[in-house]
């Protein structure tokens, strides 16, 4: 397996060759690279400060390890929060004054991968640009290590996770009244990742009694395939049942993506997680909302229901945020589950979004069923295609968009071809080496069939 370099981070599988997945010696360059490039910013004679944080994946202690002793060795101050979410790291950068943040973690990836996230000084994700100088540094080994008498230190932080659940509920539409008040039963499968430890928090600073966690150990063997989609969460679907529950909570091993289950065991649908919190805050908030092109058409219809603007960006949770900035949207975020509310800090954060949705949800006095049956039906069928060494995406994409030039056509990122009221969205995954191919429609039977074919054209094309 490649290495996967993009402006997600640095990912691979652990174990095997240097160069083809991530072995401790891809590690420490990748974080002296970082290291390096983040000494050139301008600002001061003290050492670097740099927040790191880890979920709960078996890996997760030695790529430490190695990032910190790398830091350190550069002359660089590391402030260790150990397990966390990447939203908590995300949130600590800014708050303990760092110029940059490291989160350890491969998100929705099976438990033989691991990441590292690379943050700036503001807590978000690098750019691209920022990306390529980081990669041409690792790529010269460019590293000037410190002497000894300026070796950076390391300090131990458990307050951070504290930090953040207390800003959520400084939210000002976060209601822990109304919550605390509808007496939910909640189920929370936080699939043996460090939401085994933020979501009971959380759920306990909300006020609700009654909740179950489901693989709650944080010990990083995930029960499950950790992407939070309907066919890994059939042991959840079952507990929300078996229980009379009001709702069931899923999150992805960093908590960063977010998705929800009926009371009558059926999906509410990840890309609806962000239709309903963008519902609740646009309802008291005028403004404009952003989400990227693979995400449902349903977040630009609630959007013109409450006065404002939608906007589409590139995939990918920086491109978003870029987008967010550019028109001041007050909600973005991504189909798969995440959301970006920017007054508490931009970047995809299922902690805030449980608790806006847990607001939305008993304000609105319906069950969450009801509530779905609120917003637009779309069916969305999600697929990919695992790439060969070799394929050469772009002379396939050229391909299959000549053979649709007819139809209106996007090419900001990947392929994304509109069909009347159906489009398809075709694109390279910035952490696994796929093309995911998207399609949408008010049919389920049609999205399907459109994928389909879509996969079909790629498989001649390749």
């Amino acid at each position: 397996m490649s290495l996967i370099k993009s402006i997600s981070g640095i990912r691979g599988t652990i174990g095997g060759r240097t160069n083809d997945n991530l072995t401790p010696l891809d590690i420490v360059k990748f974080a002296a690279a970082y290291g390096t490039w983040l000494q050139q910013q301008s600002g001061g004679d003290e050492n670097k400060k740099v927040v790191i944080g880890r979920d709960g994946r078996v890996s997760g202690e030695m790529v430490k390890q190695l990032v910190v002793a790398t830091l350190t060795g550069l002359g660089i101050d590391v402030i260790d929060t150990d397990y966390s979410t990447t939203p908590t790291v995300e949130m600590a950068v800014t708050s303990l004054n760092a110029d940059g943040g490291i989160i350890l973690t491969a998100s929705h990836n099976p438990k033989e991968w691991n990441a590292l996230k690379l943050l700036n000084s503001k807590g978000e994700f690098i750019n691209g640009e920022i990306g390529q100088l980081i990669l041409g540094i690792a790529a010269e080994e460019n590293f000037s290590f410190a002497p000894v008498e300026k070796l950076g230190t390391v300090t131990k932080n458990d307050t951070t996770l504290g930090a953040h659940i207390n800003a959520v509920l400084s939210h000002p539409l976060v209601d822990v009244q109304a919550i605390a008040a509808a007496g939910f039963n909640i189920i929370a499968d936080v699939v043996n990742s460090t939401g085994g430890i933020a979501v009971p928090e959380l759920l306990k600073a909300l006020k609700v009694e009654k909740f179950t966690i489901l693989f709650g150990d944080n010990y990083g063997h995930f029960e499950h395939n950790p992407e939070p989609l309907p066919e890994n969460l059939v042991a959840l679907s079952r507990e929300v049942v078996a229980q009379k529950a009001s709702l069931g909570i899923a999150v992805d091993p960093d908590v960063d993506r977010l998705c929800f289950v009926c009371e009558d065991g059926s999906m509410f649908g990840e890309e609806y997680t962000l239709v309903a919190v963008a519902d609740y805050i646009l309802s008291d908030k005028k403004g404009n909302s952003v989400s990227n092109m693979s995400s449902t058409r349903a977040l630009k219809d609630v959007t013109l229901k409450h006065g404002g603007k939608y906007f589409a960006s590139a995939v990918g949770e920086v491109n978003v945020v870029n987008k967010m900035k550019d028109v001041n949207a007050v909600i973005g975020g991504e189909g798969n589950g995440g959301i970006i509310v920017p007054e508490l800090h931009y970047g995809r954060d299922a902690l805030i979004g449980i608790a806006l949705f847990l607001t939305h949800l008993a304000k609105s006095q319906k069950s969450i069923r009801q509530l779905r049956k609120t917003y637009p039906d779309y069916f969305m069928s999600k697929n990919k295609i695992t790439l060969d060494n070799g394929v050469d995406v772009s002379s396939v994409f050229t391909k299959i968009k000549e053979k649709y030039k007819h139809q209106p056509i996007n090419t900001d990122d990947g392929l994304k071809i509109e069909f009347e009221t159906d489009w398809v969205h075709l694109r390279t995954s910035n952490t696994e080496p796929i093309i995911r191919i998207y399609a949408e429609s008010t049919h389920e039977n049609t999205a399907n069939n459109i994928a389909l074919r879509l996969m079909k054209d790629i498989r001649e094309a390749m």
